[in-house]
């Protein structure tokens, strides 16, 4: 479920890139889940024409997924896709990751060069394309060959940056089938996939078709100029519906857009971030170790429980520096001093105890909680017990309650590095 803060953050992004009107139909999805064209059109109370323009380009732009519930088509639709129900849902991370566009585009050049980045770069602006579009723009931006466009692209799908857009809209089958079949396969309790996981898992196509490119080298000898024909003529020509009975190997192309793999990128900025906390915290050398066993576990990556792996410890390790940090800069030394204190400690701390722990006058020390209180960074829970209850066997628990009590209530960061720390990683 996204907070309000969360909600609203996306809404500001959408507006600031797409306009209001986008933005409020991303909004209305964002708030009310996923919705039929008709529920959007009540709900906005724009024209259908308008809900449906702005849905395109939320779809476009990795924002938005359409998808049929497979409980919807039944009877005698069953057979009749066109009878069936298409619903809405907002991709809320995919929306956060417009604002890292800069950070991908860095990973990418570091790695790869100027001149995929530069064709990852319209990628990122057009959210999706057909590998002539692909072409067309880097023939007109840099005048290069369609062999060079094909070697960039074939270096951007083969480190997973680019991948296979999902089915525009795929039948999801609904939640007790998928319950069923994790139930008698683990002993283990697994926590329900939410609809956006769902209708995502079912629209990616698998991975060999995912990462998979072959460039078509017959097509580009036909081609004399510079802006030329795509790898495969049926990519570029999806859209026209000709010329699709060729062989079946060119019919899975026919299909397939391209854009940028959020999730690779997500991770190797993960990555860097441990690598970068293990530097600071030990040395150099722990880090390059960590490095290499990122890089060689990277494949294993997804079959590893994150909460059994060091991922955890190294994450939290840097939220706890992250926040830390927002605490010196906001309050002073004193107040970080408290924070580090109860954020290390674990556990309800009275102020004297405070103040006899970070060395500083009580009244100073109550000042600054009461600040920090005032601003969200701490709950403060004060109990006037009656007097039988603060002796015996549960004084100590009844003292406990009268303590100040740690509570990270910041739902927004202003850095999108800790939005990333707090909520991706």
């Amino acid at each position: 479920m996204v907070s309000q803060h969360g909600i609203l953050y996306a809404v500001h992004l959408i507006t600031n890139q797409f306009g209001n009107l986008v933005a409020k139909v991303c909004e209305c999805l964002l708030r009310n889940g996923a919705l039929t064209l008709q529920a959007i059109v009540r709900r906005t109370e724009l024209s259908p024409a308008k809900v449906r323009n702005c849905l395109l380009v939320l779809i476009q732009h990795n924002c938005a997924q359409a998808f049929i519930l497979e409980e919807s088509v039944s009877g005698e639709d069953a057979g009749e896709p066109g009878k069936a129900l298409t619903q809405y849902i907002a991709l809320f991370v995919n929306i956060l990751h417009r604002v890292r566009f800069s950070k991908f585009m860095d990973v990418v050049s570091k790695e790869l060069g100027g001149s995929c980045g530069e064709l990852f770069r319209g990628l990122l602006e057009h959210g999706r394309l057909t590998v002539k579009q692909i072409v067309d723009r880097a023939g007109a931006n840099a005048k290069e060959s369609t062999n060079t466009v094909q070697e960039d692209l074939g270096k951007l799908v083969m480190a997973h940056y680019v991948e296979c857009c999902p089915a525009p809209e795929p039948l999801v089958p609904p939640p007790d089938a998928d319950t069923k079949k994790r139930a008698k396969s683990s002993k283990v309790m697994v926590e329900p996939l939410t609809l956006e996981q769902r209708v995502m898992a079912v629209a990616m196509p698998s991975a060999m078709r995912r990462f998979s490119f072959v460039p078509n080298a017959d097509q580009v000898a036909d081609d004399q100029q510079n802006v030329n024909q795509p790898p495969s003529k049926d990519v570029g020509e999806k859209r026209k519906l000709h010329d699709l009975e060729s062989d079946t190997a060119l019919e899975e192309e026919v299909e397939c857009n391209w854009r940028a793999n959020f999730e690779e990128l997500l991770r190797r900025l993960r990555h860097k971030t441990c690598v970068d906390t293990i530097k600071v915290r030990f040395d150099d050398a722990a880090a390059t170790v960590l490095s290499a066993m990122l890089e060689a576990s990277r494949a294993e990556e997804d079959k590893v429980k994150t909460a059994n792996s060091d991922f955890t410890k190294i994450t939290e390790a840097a939220q706890s520096e992250e926040i830390e940090s927002i605490v010196l800069k906001r309050f002073g030394e004193t107040a970080y001093k408290i924070f580090r204190l109860l954020f290390r400690a674990g556990c309800l701390m009275e102020t004297d105890k405070i103040a006899d722990r970070i060395f500083a006058e009580k009244k100073e020390t109550s000042k600054t909680l009461f600040k920090m209180w005032q601003d969200g960074y701490l709950l403060m829970e004060v109990l006037n017990l009656p007097p039988d209850k603060r002796e015996g066997p549960d004084k100590q628990k009844f003292d406990r309650l009268r303590n100040v009590r740690l509570l990270i209530h910041s739902s927004l960061m202003k850095l999108d590095d800790a939005i990333m720390l707090f909520h991706d990683f």
